[in-house]
């Protein structure tokens, strides 16, 4: 009678990682060899000349005074003093729906709104560490935005008793908070008209790329389906509208809103230059992401479409259940990069008169009492608007990171 013999399997455990201490990573990483320990010496010298002279710099350069005295200029450039309560109120109330939503939905939107409210408590800083600056917003309408972001901390506490019930409200809320930021912002309804042509800086940087996100989405979905629909009439118009468009550079097609469009509209009749840049801006970007979204639509097994016909569902139902969330979900990454290549190009529209944030920066480096600044104030005004930048983009490169992180924790 055979004896059964029991087979040793391997531990599946793995031993744990010895720690090193401090000095002996360093010998074993940076010191192991004479070379090493010449080329770690010379770029520890290099690395401390350079922090140095950068904070050095930092600490002297004189102009400072150019990019903090025309903090106005950069927020929202020419924009009526008596006014500025309106874009006050917008990033108030935007506020309060970011508070209510990290409250409902929290993990990113917990983080973009901590994120919102740390660049807003830093402007604020500045308001009140410089209160007599020219143009510079009052202390009380600061002190309402921090308001805001008290309630929107607070709003997590009241939204986990009223999680089910706020969430189509706040959606709604959502969709209906970029019209009436609009209304708010130029007048209308009772408030005196501020014409666009006085907006800018920052407020219209952040404008443009909103609504060429927002706007270009929806758009963009609808033409990688097109592209992928077996109409022959849909699918070549999506498909020479997406190859034209990708054609031609940003700049091209702001020229052809700014200067071809009113040629085409009966005599007399014009649309607004903010308006026209942000058609271009949305056709332009709904081009490129039209291509990314039918990438991830081609990336869906041809077998959960079947399976999906197979359960009786009809191709709206399997687009709109099966594929699309699926296709979206792969191409968040690229999605995003678009996203922050989006933000940034915004400053193209210097070139169709409107004054962004760049813009704003090039005209206070043209100031004429800088003029006799040593040096010159662009390096220190520059360096403010590309930490701007910097800030927002690295906003939405975390946030593109934490949205992969869910989608790897969910598919295990």
């Amino acid at each position: 009678m055979p004896v059964a013999t029991e087979v040793s399997r391997p531990s599946s455990r793995r031993a744990p990682r010895q720690q090193i201490g401090l000095i002996e990573w360093l010998r074993k990483n940076l010191f192991s060899t004479w070379y090493n320990v010449i080329i770690t010496i010379v770029l520890l010298y290099v690395i401390f000349q350079a922090v140095t002279s950068f904070v050095s710099w930092m600490i002297t350069a004189p102009g400072w005074p150019a990019a903090f005295t025309n903090i106005k200029l950069l927020l929202t450039w020419t924009y009526p003093v008596e006014h500025l309560w309106r874009p006050q109120a917008v990033t108030g109330l935007v506020f309060l729906l970011l508070g209510l939503s990290s409250g409902v939905w929290g993990g990113i939107v917990r983080m973009i709104t901590f994120g919102a409210a740390a660049i807003n408590a830093g402007l604020g800083v500045v308001a009140f560490t410089f209160p007599d600056l020219p143009g510079q917003t009052s202390l009380p309408g600061w002190l309402f935005l921090f308001l805001c972001a008290g309630l929107l901390i607070g709003g997590d506490q009241i939204a986990r008793r009223l999680r089910n019930h706020l969430r189509w409200p706040l959606i709604i809320a959502w969709l209906l908070s970029y019209p009436v930021a609009i209304v708010i912002l130029r007048g209308g309804f009772g408030l005196p008209i501020v014409e666009t042509k006085l907006w800018g800086g920052l407020m219209l940087t952040l404008l443009l790329a909103i609504s060429g996100i927002v706007l270009s989405f929806p758009l963009g979905v609808l033409l990688a389906l097109g592209r992928r629909s077996t109409l022959p009439v849909i699918r070549v118009f999506c498909v020479l509208y997406i190859e034209l468009i990708r054609g031609v550079p940003l700049v091209t097609v702001l020229f052809m809103g700014a200067l071809l469009l009113p040629l085409f509209l009966p005599g007399g009749e014009s649309i607004d230059a903010l308006v026209r840049a942000i058609v271009a801006v949305t056709l332009f970007s709904a081009a490129y992401l039209a291509e990314n979204v039918r990438g991830g639509l081609q990336s869906i097994p041809k077998g959960q479409i079947e399976a999906a016909r197979a359960l009786g569902l009809n191709v709206f139902q399997t687009t709109l259940l099966i594929t699309l969330p699926q296709a979206l979900r792969a191409v968040v990454p690229v999605l995003v990069g678009q996203f922050i290549a989006l933000f940034k190009d915004t400053s193209l529209v210097v070139i169709i008169g409107l004054v962004d944030l760049l813009g704003a920066a090039q005209n206070i480096v043209g100031q004429p009492q800088w003029l006799g600044t040593p040096g010159g104030v662009w390096r220190e005004t520059f360096l403010v608007i590309a930490a701007i930048y910097w800030v927002f983009s690295f906003t939405m490169s975390r946030i593109s990171k934490r949205i992969e992180d869910q989608i790897a924790r969910s598919r295990h």
